[in-house]
Order: C-alpha cells, then sequence, then structure tokens
C-alpha cells in the first residue's frame, strides 16, 4: 500500500515526466512541419490519419480536432485498413501514420499498400530510425526521453507528445486558413460553444411575452402583469420611452418596509434607467451583463425601442450556462 505522500508524488513525477516530454516537442517543429501544414492546407483531397492501439486513441482526437477547425480528416484503424477500408483513401488525400515505434506489424503492411496508391505520407512517429520513417514523406518527431510508466512500457508520455503534436498541427491549419470564431460556429451549430458564437438575444426575447406598464400604473396592475408574464419583471413606460423596471424583488423589498402602498405607483418603486441589451447582441453577452450585475432579466431594446425581456431562464434552456 501507498501512503498519501507517496501517491501524490507518483502524480506529480507523471505530470512532471509528461512536461518534459512536451518541451522536447520544440525542438522537432522544423522545416517537414511546415511542409506538412502547406501540405494539407493546399490538397484538393482530405486528411487520412491512421495508427494502431493507443496511437489509433489520438489519431481519432486529431481527426476530430481538426474537422471542427476546417480541416476535412477522416480516422482508419490501421488494422482494419488492411482488411478493406483502404477504400476510404481517394486521390489526393493526405496520409499521416501515427506510431510510437514505426516498427509494428500492421504499419509495416500498411505502409507499402498506401504508397502504392501515390498520396504524400506524413509519419509522426517517436523512432525516426524506423522502418516508418524511412518510408515517409515527411517525418513529425514524436520522440520522448522516457515513459510516465515506471517500466518505461505503457504509452504515457509518447501519447501525449503525439496529442500535443496533432494539436499543433490543428491550430497552424487553423490560422494559416485564417478560420474565425463565425466559421467556428457553422461546424458546431448544435453544441454550446456554437451557441455562444451565433445565439442572439433576438432569437431569445421573442418567446417571451413582453411585460410592461404605464410611469402611472397602481400597485395591483404592477403584479398583475409581473405574475400574468411569468419573467418576474415588467418595463415601466413613459410616452412610448421605457424608463424604468420593477422586478418581484422591488415588490417584495417594498412591503417589507410596512408602508402604506394604496397610492403607490409604478414611477415609486421602479428602478430608473434600468440596464439593457440590444436585440441583436450575442446571448453570451447578455448572460455576461447579468452575472456582472447579479440581475436575471434585462429589458432589450431595438434601435431604442423597448421590445421586450430576456430572462436568465432563457439562457439557461439553451445550455449556454
Amino acid at each position: 500500500m501507498k501512503t498519501k505522500e507517496e501517491i501524490k508524488k507518483i502524480a506529480l513525477r507523471t505530470i512532471q515526466n509528461e512536461l518534459n516530454a512536451v518541451r522536447n516537442l520544440s525542438n522537432f517543429i522544423n522545416d517537414d512541419f511546415v511542409d506538412v501544414i502547406e501540405l494539407i492546407y493546399y490538397s484538393k483531397g482530405r486528411t487520412i490519419i491512421t495508427g494502431i492501439g493507443k496511437s489509433a486513441n489520438i489519431g481519432q482526437k486529431i481527426a476530430s480536432t481538426m474537422n471542427s477547425t476546417g480541416t476535412p480528416a477522416i480516422f482508419m484503424y490501421a488494422a482494419d485498413a488492411i482488411h478493406g477500408d483502404l477504400g476510404i483513401i481517394q486521390q489526393n488525400d493526405v496520409l499521416i501514420c501515427i506510431s510510437k515505434s514505426g516498427e509494428t506489424p500492421e504499419i509495416k503492411v500498411l505502409v507499402p499498400l498506401l504508397k502504392q496508391r501515390g498520396s504524400k505520407l506524413v509519419a509522426m512517429v517517436g523512432n525516426i530510425n524506423s522502418y516508418l520513417a524511412a518510408q515517409a514523406d515527411y517525418i513529425l518527431n514524436t520522440s520522448v526521453p522516457k515513459e510516465a510508466c515506471p517500466n518505461n512500457l505503457a504509452p504515457t508520455s509518447s501519447t501525449t507528445a503525439q496529442l500535443v503534436m496533432g494539436d499543433a498541427l490543428a491550430v497552424a491549419l487553423l490560422e494559416y486558413r485564417g478560420f474565425t470564431p463565425g466559421d467556428f460556429a457553422k461546424l458546431h451549430p448544435g453544441g454550446a460553444l456554437g451557441k455562444q458564437l451565433y445565439l442572439r438575444v433576438s432569437d431569445l426575447y421573442i418567446k417571451n411575452e413582453k411585460p410592461e406598464v404605464s410611469y402611472t400604473a397602481d400597485i395591483r396592475t404592477v403584479i398583475v402583469e409581473i405574475s400574468s408574464k411569468m419573467l418576474g419583471a415588467t418595463a415601466v413606460i413613459r410616452n412610448d420611452k421605457l424608463v424604468g423596471i420593477i422586478t418581484d424583488g422591488d415588490l417584495r423589498r417594498m412591503l417589507e418596509k410596512d408602508l402604506d402602498i394604496s397610492d403607490f405607483m409604478a414611477k415609486d418603486i421602479m428602478t430608473a434607467n434600468p440596464r439593457t441589451i440590444e436585440a441583436g447582441t450575442l446571448v453570451v453577452d447578455a448572460l455576461n451583463l447579468m452575472r456582472k450585475n447579479n440581475i436575471t432579466q434585462l429589458p432589450v431594446v431595438d434601435n431604442g425601442l423597448y421590445v421586450g425581456v430576456i430572462h436568465l431562464h432563457d439562457i439557461l434552456k439553451e445550455g449556454i450556462l
């Protein structure tokens, strides 16, 4: 059994070993890396990533990251490739083969078949003297001093290095092509990240009713309006302009003061000149404004005119928070 301190030391040693592996990668960003970026960018085909074992797991993640950042990519499991999946490869595709040793039997079988198809072969490899490295057109060196595994066997530091090299490829390609947040949103329309980039206040407030009372409305009218519109607040309008807001919190605080409210009007309890949000503003910016001011509703304006209310619950329903 290990003590708590011993377990902490193991974890810290693992992290340090992997940090060293990642730091070492900076020595391998060379002309081959640049050539691979240009090769993929100018290719009329896709990027096909292949590997076996743990390297295959990393390859799947790299392909996924490329796809989400504007580089069409497909993962092809090396063992399946030699049993029919080679049909995935089309003319002009760029092939990236990931392997720590560069000597696994599946890779040795696969590489000649890949080269026969005429595509350029990129080796992301931890042994630059391997069979895979010798056969490749370009080499992305992911050698590591040692694995974090105490037996120097289980892929740990090596797979971390592969993952980081893959991220370096994806990000370099992203910036090379000028990939924008708008482009990202187009590829992630259903996710929370995508919604942060395209969902606007105007998409949400129109689903709500439009609570409003006049500047001189009595308290009963205010309470009924807040209750019936179910947004926890109402706008106060004077001469067709938004002049204030009353929330259910304002009503509670008024009642706690034990005042005679029989003659009170909206103007007596409203918060004047309330914070507002433009209808065309991104919802994530509305959320940040709510957080900053510790509020749950915002009156929405369009060209200076009050058009409705957006509530924190509307944003929560979209999964943005």
